[in-house]
């Protein structure tokens, strides 16, 4: 059980370090432009890494790649790069599944 004390307070030092790197110590003050260039795709990196595993390797499905999962992902990677609308590829995504959940197969 102290192992995940140790841990659980470990990280929230961390995590209070980093967000306080940001707004405490630069908060007031400009960013360089390379620094602002790399941020604006921190979204569109981390997005995807925390979707991808949950399509690849569901654990609803023993972590076996289900095809509503990949059809899901397609449909909303159409719909967003066609439309650039963040809530129009989840609409889309979710749309699919729901849809796929009632079609039998």
């Amino acid at each position: 059980m102290t192992d995940l004390w140790v841990i659980i307070i470990g990280m929230g030092v961390g995590s209070f370090g980093l967000r306080f790197l940001f707004l405490g110590l630069v908060g007031d003050r400009a960013m360089p432009d390379w620094l602002l260039r790399h941020l604006r795709y921190t979204a569109v990196a981390v997005l995807p890494a925390l979707v991808a595993p949950l399509v690849v390797w569901p654990t609803a499905t023993g972590g076996e790649t289900d095809p509503l999962r990949l059809t899901a992902a397609a449909a909303a990677l159409v719909v967003g790069y066609v439309w650039k609308s963040l809530y129009g590829a989840v609409g889309a995504g979710a749309a699919v599944m729901i849809a796929g959940a009632w079609l039998p197969f």
